[in-house]
């Protein structure tokens, strides 16, 4: 090639540094570029890799090539180009098994003899991978200018450094917006309502582990609010300036947990086309919160383990550990020493997780409550809906206050929803006081005021003597379950919304009842 030439092809890689390339468009513009430059047939960019090296792109090998994995052990020719900062060529009677044997895109498939030459690429006195070179015919390498091998390895180490530099601020972007969400999210979040005694005792249980940084585990029923009692904890905790991370821990494909937690770099799995932080980066100064946690599979639990344990955390794919300084808080509607007893959980970690334990109640043990949330979440829907002003009758109020509400806070959010809208629809024009009735309300009524009476007195009185505090909430839970499917034409979707209840979350419960 001629000089003016080289050139041309020298500034196509530098002009290439300055585009916005993805990183395997960049790495075969330069591998064109070299074919271009130098007379080969085979070009590959492979990286460094616990020690094996990976191919990032080819130009004039197999497809497959991409998809192999080089052990420096067993490919002694990688090995030395590896290892020598001066291009290195092997001669064609070389007794080095060649690690492209039959790999060379041509007519021929089984070449085994054809000049190989390759050179390493270091990053910061490091070495990050090699450049290979391969020809069909002996003797191709014959005439190659080292000065112009020289220079276009400095450029080739300019455009790897240029895109890890790319990768890194990409990663570090992404970390950002996952935070940014989270701080968002958490701004978003409800207050925290209720002066009912068994309220008042929950905030003094906040009030009390906020300032530290142990681990607290939440329980409740399904909807009691256990994801606020979580926004809390951190609003009044030293980390609140930092993210509070949420993960829904039965939401998370069994495969994609490790990646979803800790992280993943490229090429760690089929679909991991970039480097991406778990969530326990994301949180690094901040909390993270571990939604129904009891849904983690056992070997998930193993891992979140040694991460609670060592304060590090590894991505998926890479055995470099970061240190991360995050908190714990996690929620479950399992009684977890029951699945530690049925081997489903982790003893030891329960016993981590649980330093603090704290017990949300239902709404029915703060009945009371019942009419302030509604007043909050009437609100809340009026703003939506552009109503001017929207009221609870007195006997909507008394409905709220005896109803046993089996869904929690979240059954009570949803029926006001439903109930503004019934309350709206009645009228062709909105008028400027609109009430809410028990009609509107879509929850059992009381048959009669001594009914009513009865039925609130039932809610403070304490449950019978039964030598079994497990069968008694399974018998209670089973029945409601029953009536809401009943109630429901047995539609397991119709029942899981009366209850307030998510469809797995039921589908399980009706399944451990032995419904």
């Amino acid at each position: 090639m001629t000089t003016s030439n080289f050139i041309q092809s020298l500034l196509t890689i530098v002009t290439d540094l300055a585009r916005p390339l993805s990183e395997r468009e960049r790495f075969q513009r330069l591998l064109q570029a070299l074919k271009q430059v130098f007379p080969c047939d085979a070009t590959a960019l492979l990286q460094l890799q616990q020690g094996k090296l990976i191919p990032l792109a080819v130009d004039g090998l197999s497809e497959d090539t991409l998809g192999r994995q080089f052990d420096l052990d067993q490919h002694p020719r990688l090995a030395a180009i590896l290892l020598n900062r001066k291009p290195l060529r092997f001669d064609a009677n070389s007794p080095l098994p060649d690690p492209y044997d039959g790999l060379i895109d041509i007519s021929s498939h089984d070449l085994k003899v054809h000049d190989c030459m390759g050179v390493s690429l270091y990053i910061d006195a490091k070495p990050w991978g090699v450049l290979t070179l391969d020809a069909a015919a002996t003797g191709t390498f014959d005439d190659i200018s080292t000065a112009e091998l020289e220079a276009f390895i400095r450029l080739a180490e300019a455009t790897v450094t240029a895109a890890e530099l790319i990768r890194s601020l990409e990663s570090k972007l992404q970390r950002e917006h996952q935070v940014v969400q989270a701080v968002l999210a958490e701004r978003n979040a409800q207050p925290m309502l209720g002066n009912s005694p068994a309220m008042e005792a929950l905030k003094r249980d906040i009030e009390a582990v906020s300032a530290s940084d142990l681990s607290v585990l939440i329980y409740g029923e399904t909807g009691v609010g256990k994801e606020l009692v979580a926004q809390q904890i951190h609003r009044h905790s030293t980390r609140a300036e930092a993210p509070l991370v949420y993960v829904n821990c039965a939401a998370l494909p069994e495969n994609l947990v490790e990646s979803e937690l800790f992280g993943h770099i490229k090429g760690a799995f089929s679909g991991a086309t970039q480097l991406r932080a778990g969530k326990f980066e994301v949180a690094d100064g901040g909390t993270l919160f571990l939604d129904e946690v009891g849904e983690l599979p056992l070997a998930a639990q193993a891992k979140l383990l040694r991460a609670l344990q060592c304060g590090e955390i590894q991505r998926l794919g890479n055995d470099t550990p970061l240190s991360v300084d995050v908190r714990i808080v996690a929620a479950t509607n399992r009684q977890l020493p029951e699945e530690v007893a049925a081997g489903r959980f982790r003893a030891d970690l329960y016993h981590r997780l649980s330093v603090y334990p704290i017990q949300v109640p239902a709404l029915r043990q703060r009945q009371r409550d019942a009419v302030l949330l509604a007043g909050f979440f009437l609100e809340q829907q009026r703003r939506r809906f552009g109503l001017q002003a929207v009221r609870l009758t007195r006997e909507t109020q008394a409905q709220l206050l005896h109803y046993h509400w089996p869904g929690n806070v979240r059954e009570l959010q949803h029926s006001i929803s439903r109930a503004l809208l019934k309350a709206k629809s009645r009228h062709r024009t909105t008028p400027a006081l609109l009430h809410i009735t028990p009609e509107d309300l879509d929850i059992p009524r009381q048959e009669s005021p001594a009914a009513t009476t009865s039925a609130a007195a039932e809610i403070h009185q304490p449950p019978p003597a039964i030598a079994n505090l497990k069968q008694a909430t399974d018998n209670f839970q089973r029945q409601l379950l029953e009536q809401a499917l009943q109630a429901n034409q047995n539609s397991q979707a119709q029942a899981a919304k009366q209850l307030g209840m998510d469809r797995s979350n039921f589908h399980r419960l009706k399944k451990r009842l032995g419904l």
